[in-house]
């Protein structure tokens, strides 16, 4: 993988701080969720640190008030973006707190699956398109969208947080996204990302976030639940079939 090395800085956000003041209540949405409830502080990696767990643990709504927190549009897009289709977003942000490091990031971008479309719509019609790599988001497919993104609208020295980017991208363009998430990390790049894919969260300087009914807590990938069942399933696929599957007639 190319790009240059980067120089170790000890990343541009160093903890994320619960602070649990007035409107905390442990019993009450976000705060009763896995991904929320059982820590004060969590340590981020330096370059990549991951979030992943079952769909409901709340690793969305974590990575959605990281991303508020550090000022970015709840719905997607960098500081400057300022779009809103729903306010649907917790208000777990109120109460996170991030520790900074000694530098600032030249860049920034938060990137969520679901309201990919939103995001593309509006930079369609309120940005400069050279910066997303000269064509409108739109007249792509959702997986090229997400590439042409990552390509060309993240341009290093940044703070990314990612939710789910896999969501639009086949096998070989997850690798294609390892590859640039390298070279960007290489570039002084720092990012957070809640993802399912075994691809992506075998990227080896990174941090795995394990999102339990205990709360987070950190794991290696060969001990993901996620590499498991893949690895099995490619493995035997006919056994998992028989067992999930009523036994077909003859």
């Amino acid at each position: 993988m190319g790009g240059r090395r980067a120089i170790d800085f000890g990343g541009y956000v160093m903890d994320v701080v619960q602070t649990r003041g007035e409107g905390w209540c442990e019993d009450a949405y976000p705060f009763n969720l896995p991904a929320v409830r059982s820590w004060e502080k969590l340590e981020l990696h330096e370059k990549v640190t991951f979030l992943v767990g079952e769909n409901g643990s709340g690793k969305s709504t974590l990575i959605e008030a990281i991303a508020i927190a550090a000022g970015l549009n709840a719905e997607g897009g960098s500081r400057d973006h300022r779009f809103s289709t729903r306010d649907t977003h917790s208000t777990l942000h109120q109460f996170l707190k991030l520790v900074r490091g000694t530098r600032r990031p030249k860049d920034s971008y938060f990137l969520r699956a679901e309201s990919l479309y939103a995001q593309a719509s509006y930079v369609d019609v309120a940005t400069t398109l050279e910066r997303y790599g000269g064509r409108g988001l739109h007249s792509q497919s959702h997986g090229e969208s997400v590439m042409a993104l990552f390509r060309n609208r993240f341009e290093g020295r940044g703070f990314y947080i990612l939710d789910e980017p896999e969501a639009a991208l086949s096998p070989p363009r997850q690798i294609a996204f390892l590859q640039r998430l390298h070279a960007l990390v290489q570039d002084d790049s720092q990012f957070v990302i809640a993802t399912h894919s075994p691809i992506i969260l075998a990227y080896p300087d990174a941090w795995i976030c394990e999102i339990t009914p205990e709360g987070p807590r950190r794991t290696k990938w060969d001990e993901l639940e996620h590499v498991r069942v893949t690895r099995d399933f490619l493995m035997y696929p006919e056994a998992y079939l028989y067992e999930i599957m009523e036994e077909p007639s003859e």
